[in-house]
């Protein structure tokens, strides 16, 4: 991922509609990957508009989709024999994506207050982190996700 692609693929032609829908309460949160961080991603957040949630390095991950792609991954990895190529790891993801339960994800979102409650504990920082971001970015990333595996 670049960040031409984050930009072209992620901001322009899913998170524009998000920012319409939801109007001046938009609150966009992404990672400190390199793509997110390019000049180009911050010209157009600007351009559009947009708010950026600061989320320092090295945070904690207070955001559900992290635990789920840590569980995807998880999965992946016990999968054997492993995939030998990119067709074959592209089917196992879907398949293991797929088979992920939504009563998971949902215990993944319950539990959030707990994980802000224990950071704030331990860091004695003060957070201010909206609980309804956790459910419009897991609406979107899942959404992204079978988007992009279904037109490839």
């Amino acid at each position: 991922m670049t960040g031409h692609i984050y930009r072209d693929v992620i901001l322009e032609q899913h998170v524009r509609l998000f920012r319409g829908a939801m109007g001046a309460e938009f609150l966009f949160m992404d990672g400190n990957a390199s793509p997110h961080r390019a000049n180009i991603v911050d010209e157009c957040l600007q351009s559009e508009d947009s708010t950026r949630m600061y989320w320092p390095a090295y945070s904690p991950d207070l955001n559900p989709i992290e635990h789920v792609w840590n569980m995807l991954g998880r999965r992946i990895a016990a999968r054997q024999p492993p995939p030998t190529c990119l067709p074959e790891l592209r089917g196992t993801l879907l398949d293991r994506w797929c088979n992920i339960h939504q009563d998971q994800i949902d215990n993944l979102i319950l539990s959030m207050p707990r994980h802000y409650k224990a950071c704030i504990a331990s860091s004695r920082d003060i957070l201010r982190i909206n609980h309804n971001i956790n459910h419009v970015i897991l609406f979107f990333v899942n959404r992204f996700f079978f988007e992009t595996c279904s037109r490839e």
